[in-house]
């Protein structure tokens, strides 16, 4: 869901991304026009690879709430290519699974760039700023001990047992 998330792409807009990538499966009719809006935003253009799935494409014993018989269409695709300004060049295909092609000349993006560049000179770093932390980071910190260490305590306690202490 990344790419619904506008910080996200102002940070990779701040790296002067030419060709946004956008897998998803995100089949709504609003993803066109949201994914235009990522092209004009950015002034890139966006490659959206959206995934057609019908019913036969899992296991038999899988259920699902869309209906059983293998026809069924489960994630109907979208696929597409846009320009810098918000045009699309292909797609969107909802007809089954397919290879997109469009040809791309990346001098669209610096053109596109002149007439707005939401990072470079229409970006106003006196009122705004994202500050974006790329160090790898764990996914769960923790604060403190949960047992109360005493003056002669080590802490190494054997599978994180409370320490013992007299007999």
């Amino acid at each position: 869901w990344e790419n619904y998330m506008p910080l996200l792409r102002m940070a990779m807009y701040s790296k002067g991304i030419q060709i946004y990538c956008a897998p998803t499966a995100d089949s709504r009719d609003t993803w066109l026009s949201s994914m235009q809006h990522v092209a004009l935003e950015g002034r890139c253009f966006v490659l959206s690879a959206c995934q057609f799935v019908r019913r036969q494409d899992f296991p038999d014993d899988f259920d699902s709430s869309f209906g059983n018989e293998p026809e069924t269409v489960l994630s109907r695709g979208g696929s597409c290519i846009i320009d810098p300004l918000g045009q699309v060049l292909a797609g969107p295909n909802y007809e089954g699974s397919c290879i997109l092609t469009a040809s791309l000349d990346l001098d669209d993006v610096v053109r596109a760039k002149y007439d707005f560049d939401v990072s470079g000179h229409y970006a106003r770093p006196d009122v705004f700023r994202l500050s974006v932390n790329e160090s790898p980071t764990p996914s769960v910190v923790t604060n403190g001990s949960p047992f109360e260490l005493l003056p002669d305590d080590t802490g190494d306690h054997t599978l994180n047992e409370p320490p013992h202490h007299g007999s």
